[in-house]
């Protein structure tokens, strides 16, 4: 079954175009998640096995992929992203039984309160305006003694590439993440004081440059608020490459570091 709950985005503003940058990558996204899914992965690790009869809202659930794994647990799975192509490819691999698709803003959820036993997001509420914001609404759409088990990309990550786009020009290339600081103000923001919090630093190896940004656009994550609306040149992608290369390590790969907050939540 699927929701109609879409929250009117405006074509002009950051929601849209990170919705339009998701949606033209769902064909394809797969291809391009390894990381995704090992952040996936470890936020996984800790719900429980067992998950027969709970209510779980998959909170900018992508293609689905942890949506089944879910509902593999034995859970009810309520899908929700942002990007109606998403929810597309989420439905076409988890198909109709015991999933619910709801096209919808994590700030503003389309659900009354105590609706779900779990909530599970994993790296998305990064493109979240105010983080606070679908914090909030985690903890109210979660039932008494629910948890919300959220991860997301906290100041540090992808520090490689920002040094070596930085040597090329003054032009703003990668997302800016919030500092562990700003994480822990915006769960207080939240209400949220029963919570734990676990930071680990995840590389993942490339043999170019052009790899990880092939990577990064693969999955929609190109989308950069204030990035000057310009083609960039294969000379520009030529001195970044060339710039990267003072992180190749012994084994002539190339990091791609991410700083990674994983949380849990208890309402």
């Amino acid at each position: 079954m699927t929701l109609s709950a879409t929250q009117s985005l405006g074509r002009n503003n950051k929601k849209w175009a990170v919705a339009s940058a998701f949606s033209r990558a769902a064909h394809h996204y797969d291809r391009h998640a390894a990381f995704q899914r090992e952040v996936g992965d470890r936020l996984m690790a800790k719900l429980p096995v067992d998950l027969s009869g709970l209510h779980i809202l998959d909170l900018g659930c992508g293609t689905g992929y942890f949506s089944s794994l879910l509902r593999e647990r034995g859970a009810h799975v309520v899908c929700v992203d942002l990007a109606k192509e998403m929810l597309a490819q989420a439905q076409k691999r988890c198909g109709c039984d015991e999933m619910t698709y709801c096209e919808a803003d994590a700030e503003a959820l389309p659900f009354p309160e105590n609706s779900f036993d779990y909530v599970f997001s994993s790296l998305a509420l990064q493109w979240c305006d105010e983080l606070y914001r679908p914090l909030k609404e985690i903890r109210r759409v979660l039932k008494n003694n629910g948890k919300g088990f959220f991860s997301t990309l906290v100041d540090g990550s992808l520090y490689e590439l920002s040094q070596a786009w930085a040597s090329v020009d003054a032009y703003q290339h990668i997302n800016q993440f919030l500092s562990v600081n700003a994480v822990k103000v915006a769960l207080a923001q939240a209400d949220i004081s029963e919570v734990t919090l676990e930071f680990d630093s995840i590389t993942v190896w490339y043999d170019t440059a052009m790899g990880l940004m092939k990577d990064l656009k693969g999955i929609g994550a190109n989308h950069v608020p204030g990035r000057a609306n310009r083609t960039i040149s294969k000379q520009v992608l030529s001195q970044v490459e060339e710039s990267y290369q003072c992180f190749r390590d012994p084994n002539g790969l190339l990091p791609a570091t991410y700083q990674v907050c994983l949380g849990v939540i208890l309402r």
